[in-house]
């Protein structure tokens, strides 16, 4: 993991709240835990984690511990499920270290990851037999439950002053997504196996008698989440996406399965943040011809038109996108490789520590703007 680095002192715009939006992807979410700290280091510590698989995991070690031992908590998971190499991989060549991760990695997929998922020993699943819901699947997560039992703290998450966390999972017997949120109800450990739950690799969750799995299927990046919160507040989000939608023509099988994968969990928030520019802008305008009537007309208003009104916000969003290609793996998001995790938080830590030096949400905004996206300015490396 990276070492500290001294702050830059940007200060927080008052006023404004700060989430943090996490994907679903993996051993990638070495990265995220790399952002957080960032964040954590230059007063930018989130109100508000929203988070889908990996990141559900993620933001429950932040958003489920005291200010104190966030970062800690998300050392111990991280080290606790990437793979020692038992080599020096530095004085390795580039091809000799894919190879070796690639080995790794096979290993992963017969061994499982310790303290987080293990093969399903003697189950019939896999050879096409039924089994009961609960057990459909190649490996069981019963060890991750226990990590998440230890390393977060589940009373204090549940606090009312605590970090709001939303995770989101599907329910398998209607497609429809839902959020968990310790705003409204009391979060658990299943709760966040649910947000993870990848078919047909993870099994599926029950909860409140029904079944969920993975959140990442119905979309991948949570930031919905947060753009249909209401009533809209003016917010800093930081948006953390694993999984690149631009991607090179690929030419051999691994490549094809790479960018496929890349383009089935990269983000749709481009075509998100039109939708609500273009419904919040039209919010907004209803809201300055509802101050311009006079008293009278504003109270003949219906009670189903006043909740349509709403304050002109802003809301800023940083884009991180991990920089990685993984030598073109598929299977790069089950690569826990102990230099390949190292190097992830490093790179999480090294964008989000530009992106706040770089504060672009810090510029005046002139004329009402719903959405602001900032992406990293890279131009000087």
């Amino acid at each position: 993991m990276t070492s500290r680095l001294t702050p830059v002192g940007t200060p927080r715009r008052p006023n404004k709240r700060i989430a943090l939006v996490l994907q679903g992807g993996g051993a990638l979410g070495a990265y995220q835990a790399g952002v957080y700290q960032a964040l954590d280091e230059h007063g930018l510590c989130p109100d508000w984690v929203v988070g889908t698989s990996i990141g559900a995991i993620n933001g429950a070690l932040i958003a489920g511990n005291a200010p104190s031992q966030r970062l800690e908590r998300l050392k111990q998971f991280w080290l606790h499920v990437s793979q020692a190499e038992g080599v020096n991989m530095q004085s390795m060549s580039d091809a000799a270290r894919q190879l070796h991760v690639r080995m790794s990695t096979i290993g992963v997929i017969a061994q499982g990851v310790p303290g987080f998922f293990s093969p399903r020993l003697l189950s019939l699943f896999g050879a096409g037999m039924p089994v009961v819901p609960e057990q459909a699947s190649l490996y069981e997560t019963s060890a991750l439950a226990a990590t998440l039992k230890r390393l977060v703290d589940f009373n204090h998450l549940n606090r009312t002053d605590a970090m709001r966390l939303t995770v989101n999972a599907l329910r398998i017997t209607n497609g429809e997504l839902a959020s968990f949120d310790n705003t409204s109800q009391t979060l658990t450990a299943d709760h966040i196996l649910a947000s993870g739950a990848l078919p047909p690799a993870f099994p599926p969750v029950r909860i409140d008698g029904q079944l969920y799995w993975d959140g990442g299927l119905y979309s991948n990046t949570p930031l919905e989440t947060i753009l249909n919160d209401q009533p809209p507040v003016d917010t800093l989000c930081f948006m953390v996406d694993l999984w690149r939608a631009q991607g090179p023509e690929p030419s051999t099988l691994d490549e094809v399965y790479t960018r496929q994968k890349d383009i089935m969990f990269s983000s749709r928030s481009t075509r998100h943040i039109a939708e609500y520019r273009r419904a919040h802008d039209l919010q907004c305008m209803l809201q300055r011809v509802y101050e311009m009537l006079p008293q009278s007309s504003q109270r003949d208003l219906s009670s189903a038109v006043l909740p349509l009104l709403v304050p002109e916000t802003t809301m800023h969003i940083v884009r991180l996108i991990y920089p990685g290609n993984d030598w073109q793996m598929a299977a790069k998001d089950i690569n826990f490789s102990r230099g390949s995790i190292d190097w992830r938080w490093s790179q999480g830590y090294s964008d989000a520590t530009q992106a706040v030096q770089q504060a672009k949400w810090m510029a005046e905004v002139k004329g009402h703007q719903s959405v602001i996206v900032h992406e990293l300015d890279r131009t000087n490396e």
